[in-house]
């Protein structure tokens, strides 16, 4: 499978964030991987869809929305509405029977939808709702800053994934060039990476070390 690298925006300078964005579309990136945050399922707060609005109108990458808060069924709506072209729910914050039916809305839009699941999660959780996702997205760290070292266990995670879905599987978390080459090889295919992409002098660079790191 292709692998594809979404610099992940919480690490950008959001007071130039169209600038970052700009950066970051010219050195390669796939899509952008943007974190939504409450305050109550992770101890931070982001944005929310009126910036998501904004960030659409800068750029034509496709935007794909982590929604790690509570109720996220309430929310999907206007982040839809805002531009997502993707979108992510936690398994710790809805039941299969809402996750069903979210998805299927979801997709009756154009808009893809994911399912996450944290560290400490066991991925039986999410066997018996793989069929309605189109992506599933494997944390890698406990959500809710950037910054965090990998958590190692969850290569394994990825690879029992890979045994049983089909579909792509995307990994947010610690991300740099050499952790990117355990992840690729346990089958993971998209790449969320923050710090190690806004941080360097060369992002291009950066995001060519992702992508080629499990070859």
């Amino acid at each position: 499978m292709k692998i594809k690298v979404a610099p992940s925006l919480l690490s950008a300078d959001f007071s130039r964030l169209a600038e970052e964005i700009k950066k970051v579309e010219k050195a390669g990136a796939d899509m952008l991987h943007i974190d939504v945050m409450d305050g109550h399922f992770v101890p931070n707060i982001t944005i929310g869809p009126a910036a998501v609005k904004y960030i659409r109108k800068c750029t034509k990458l496709p935007l794909d929305v982590h929604l790690m808060i509570k109720n996220p069924q309430k929310y999907t709506d206007a982040f839809a509405h805002a531009g997502s072209d993707m979108l992510t729910v936690h398994i710790e914050t809805i039941s299969g029977a809402k996750l069903k039916t979210l998805s299927s809305k979801l997709k009756a839009n154009g808009v893809k939808f994911g399912i996450s699941l944290n560290p400490s999660t066991p991925l039986a959780k999410i066997k018996p709702v793989l069929k309605y996702a189109d992506f599933v997205l494997v944390m890698s760290v406990n959500p809710g800053f950037s910054g965090q070292s990998f958590i190692p266990s969850a290569i394994g995670k990825i690879r029992q994934l890979r045994a049983i879905y089909k579909g792509d599987i995307a990994v947010d978390g610690g991300i740099n060039d050499l952790t990117a080459a355990g992840v690729v090889r346990a089958g993971a295919n998209i790449l969320a990476a923050g710090s190690y992409i806004f941080g360097a002098k060369d992002q291009k660079k950066a995001i060519e070390r992702i992508r080629n790191a499990g070859k």
